[in-house]
């Protein structure tokens, strides 16, 4: 098994403490600390996922820089601007960089490597020889095989095809509050799962997204409907 560890949730997790009053720091001002806190949470996914798996190799991947996604919209991520970081943010991108030889690229997204990465080996080996290892919901429109290590969670995922295929159209009616991407205000899961409920393949979805588009955007629907894919596509290419 190869595990393709997206790092990004795990670094931005490390930079916080643990706090027992409320007056407490909220971040870690000695980076030793932080890379402390790295250590433990990755060894211990990977540790996991050793007791269920042989394990053969484990990829990193973090710290990707540029985003060609906000060259199609300016309104991507804009949520995100006014974020506050952790002080040590930076400093644990580059720890991760040199110490886990982590995997980057440029003008894409972390997510964006990982599923090119899984494409790639799951060609070659086969899905069930390759594991997303993240907390990102995004990986679940490829059938793939999937560790969600959130403490709530802890699961393995083993998504189908037509689980994939649902996934991923369903997040176009739903949009994604993190990456600030809503075509469809006030439309959810429940509404996805009445009007796809006789979809089971690509033209039948991309049919019904369609028609979805020309209702809320009349003559602009195709462009729409182009931009809201591609936002929320994962490039495997």
């Amino acid at each position: 098994m190869i595990l393709l560890v997206d790092a990004d949730s795990l670094i931005f997790a490390s930079c916080y403490r643990k706090r027992e009053t409320p007056e407490d720091e909220k971040y870690y001002t000695d980076i030793a600390d932080a890379r402390n806190k790295f250590d433990e949470q990755f060894m211990a996914i990977v540790n996991r996922l050793e007791e269920l798996y042989n394990v053969d190799k484990v990829l990193c991947f973090s710290g990707s820089k540029g985003n060609f996604r906000k060259i199609l919209s300016s309104t991507y991520k804009a949520n995100r601007k006014k974020q506050e970081l952790p002080p040590l943010l930076n400093e644990m991108h580059q720890f991760v960089k040199e110490y886990y030889d982590s995997i980057y690229g440029y003008g894409v997204e972390t997510d964006d490597l990982v599923a090119r990465y899984w494409f790639n080996i799951s060609q070659d080996l086969g899905r069930d020889n390759v594991m997303i290892v993240s907390i990102d919901k995004d990986y679940r429109q490829f059938p793939c095989l999937m560790y969600n290590y959130h403490y709530k969670h802890k699961e393995i995922l083993d998504i189908s095809v037509e689980e994939a295929m649902y996934n991923f159209y369903e997040q176009m009616i739903m949009g994604d509050t993190a990456d600030n991407v809503n075509y469809f205000k006030g439309k959810g899961k429940r509404f996805a799962e009445k009007y796809f409920v006789n979809c089971q393949t690509k033209y039948q979805y991309t049919r019904k997204m369609l028609e979805l588009f020309r209702q809320e955007y009349k003559g602009k629907a195709r462009q729409k409907y182009a931009e809201c894919y591609h936002l929320l596509k994962l490039r495997t290419g």
